[in-house]
């Protein structure tokens, strides 16, 4: 029971990461990818900051811009040029990639031996990605796939090294690091790249705060969590909630057409998840690689 409780709350991240396509698109303004990246991290990052009253020490400083770096300003940079370049919940899709990236990596840098149910999960997890993208409505731009890809590798070495790093500190320290130092490193970026933003209604301020609040400090919290508790491997795979969920309100809010196909990939993708969750019961398969790290 423990465990799934681990499982569910972690979910609950990705899942709510879905609606940042819907929100980005119909509630904040149009054309402003690093600004509107610079305005969820710095605020929730403050925020958090300002309650846990804690500063990184000695190498921490350096590590939590390289995670703030990874899991933020390249990341969120990289989701909103996609948001805006793709239709509806393909740019989520497209960054499904990143489990397949994980269990590399985890391989790698953390020594995670590798479990074939694993592999075929995230094998199936794609393929269901793949369905979902078989829709007269997702627009192969090259810029924004680019983007939903580079956010993907991006994400997935920060999750990687979240793990190999992780401090002995509270998990909203953690988060309150390197929300901070990634909105650190967009401030400048926004102020040269891109124009300022024009007035804003009350829709586009309750956009924000809901990316900042719920969809950064909240979810982070959770996904941190997640990761020190189940491993970077088990949870990204739940990563996949992400594009269904985007899908799903696409179809739900912006009424998008969706056909049997595209049922037929949420369907794998969820079952992908679960198939997950089976390989990290299962013995791995052990591989004359060298160790790096600690599983």
């Amino acid at each position: 029971m423990p465990r799934l409780f681990d499982i569910l709350l972690t979910a609950l991240a990705p899942a709510i990461w879905g609606s940042t396509y819907l929100v980005t698109t119909q509630w904040l303004p149009d054309g402003y990818p690093v600004t509107l990246a610079l305005l969820r991290a710095l605020p929730a990052g403050f925020l958090l900051l300002l309650f846990v009253r804690r500063l990184p020490a000695g190498a921490w400083w350096g590590r939590a811009f390289v995670l703030g770096a990874l899991n933020f300003t390249v990341f969120w940079i990289c989701l909103f040029v996609a948001a805006y370049r793709l239709p509806g919940g393909i740019a989520a899709t497209v960054g499904a990639v990143q489990p397949l990236i994980v269990l590399g990596l985890a391989r790698l840098a953390l020594g995670t031996a590798i479990r074939p149910l694993a592999v075929i999960a995230a094998a199936g997890g794609l393929a269901g990605v793949a369905l979902l993208l078989a829709s007269p409505q997702a627009g192969f731009d090259p810029v924004g796939v680019l983007a939903a890809l580079g956010g993907a590798a991006s994400m997935a070495t920060g999750t990687v090294l979240t793990r190999r790093w992780g401090p002995q500190v509270p998990l909203l320290t953690l988060t309150a690091w390197q929300l901070t130092a990634g909105g650190v490193l967009l401030l400048p970026l926004a102020l040269i790249v891109e124009p300022p933003l024009p007035a804003l209604d009350a829709g586009h301020i309750a956009g924000f705060a809901y990316l900042a609040l719920i969809g950064a400090a909240l979810t982070y919290v959770l996904w941190f969590r997640g990761i020190a508790r189940l491993g970077p491997s088990v949870a990204t795979m739940l990563g996949f909630l992400s594009p269904v969920s985007a899908v799903v309100l696409g179809w739900v809010v912006l009424g998008e057409r969706l056909d049997a196909i595209q049922f037929a990939g949420a369907a794998l993708v969820l079952a992908s998840i679960w198939l997950s969750q089976r390989a990290a019961r299962t013995p791995a398969v052990t591989l004359s690689v060298k160790q790096g790290g600690t599983a």
